[in-house]
């Protein structure tokens, strides 16, 4: 019998929860420890998730000769650190969304896992969405003919942890946050075509008093081949999350709402807590989600990394794949610094993208 993936988390709170419940439901992986420094925090996850180590001190956690994974759900400033100290102690790393703060460490990264011949795998949900994944065949397939124009929007009113408002810690906002979902997406959809141009309306509209980052983003991606994608991301819509895509072809089109469609329509005076996105209040009506984990490919992503580790596959989303989505991202903020149109391969030592919508 082969031997489980065992799996080591860093961090303790929202997307870790999200990465224990998906692991559990993935027969070949086994998660011994998490890891946080904040006291107590890492004692009380892994007494509910019945894990059986816990350390404040990343460190120690990586001394575990079993572990063979760790799966990062900390802050962005942390992900380069954290990822070139675990291929040092020889494990693979699953790397949260942005890849890292700049471009300069997503290549520290990316070296550090090869040379110490570990996977650096590229935890982008999206991909792994069921209805996101039936969209991808129907082009696949060309029932849909050649893509001319994609589209995806992901919106709510703003993140759950103080860290995403924080431009030191997580590098930019909106468009950091959740513009290099509609990246991957749209790279994924057009079997990883190389991007000719990104132009972006970068704003701050609503959380001045929160953030020096950007709380709206409109993103124009242009593809060689012709196709052209366009991601809406926001911070302050209200009423709860919104996720959707458009496809746009020759001989058809296609609508694909993540959560409309999937959901219950709901009335309650109090509100409730989603599973998955804590955004948004969701007093009066709203869509509530079942198997929210389900739908978003949490759980189909983590089997997929699981099996890469066990079987030495070619992961479906790589360092690599990071470091392409965050090449847009840093084209998007000089984009909307400079208000022109920024052709590609586009090169920056910025420390972090906000720096260059944001100058001097």
């Amino acid at each position: 019998m082969t031997k489980p993936v065992r799996v080591g988390l860093a961090g303790s709170q929202f997307i870790t929860t999200i990465h224990a419940e998906s692991l559990k439901s993935t027969p070949q992986a086994q998660v011994l420890a998490v890891c946080s420094p904040t006291p107590g925090h890492a004692q009380a996850f892994a007494a509910k998730h019945a894990v059986p180590h816990h350390f404040t001190v990343y460190q120690k956690m990586l001394e575990m000769d079993e572990l063979d994974m760790i799966v990062l759900g900390v802050p962005n400033d942390l992900h380069c650190r954290f990822t070139v100290e675990a291929a040092a102690a020889g494990k693979h790393v699953v790397c949260e969304k942005p890849l890292a703060m700049n471009l300069r460490e997503a290549g520290l990264m990316i070296d550090a896992c090869r040379k110490a011949g570990v996977k650096l795998m590229y935890a982008e949900e999206l991909c792994f969405a069921p209805k996101y994944v039936r969209l991808k065949k129907l082009l696949d397939d060309g029932a849909l003919g050649e893509p001319t124009l994609l589209k995806q929007a992901e919106k709510h009113d703003g993140p759950h942890a103080p860290h995403f408002w924080d431009v030191d810690r997580a590098g930019g906002g909106v468009t950091m946050d959740m513009g290099c979902h509609a990246v991957e997406f749209f790279r994924w959809m057009l079997q990883k075509r190389p991007i000719k141009s990104v132009y972006a309306h970068i704003v701050t509209l609503v959380h001045k008093e929160k953030t020096r980052g950007d709380d709206n983003a409109l993103l124009i991606v242009e593809f060689e081949g012709g196709c052209t994608g366009l991601a809406e991301e926001s911070w302050t819509k209200l009423g709860g999350m919104d996720d959707r895509a458009e496809v746009y072809g020759s001989r058809g089109v296609a609508y694909a709402d993540l959560l409309r469609g999937n959901s219950i329509v709901t009335y309650s005076a109090g509100g409730y807590d989603y599973a998955v996105e804590k955004a948004g209040s969701t007093a009066g009506w709203s869509f509530t989600i079942y198997e929210e984990a389900w739908n978003y490919g949490f759980p189909q992503e983590m089997a997929h990394f699981v099996d890469c580790v066990q079987n030495d596959k070619q992961p479906l989303e790589t360092g690599e794949d990071g470091r392409a989505v965050l090449e847009a991202i840093f084209a998007a903020y000089e984009s909307a610094g400079s208000g022109l149109r920024v052709p590609f391969p586009f090169a920056s030592d910025a420390a972090r993208p906000y720096d260059l919508w944001k100058r001097g």
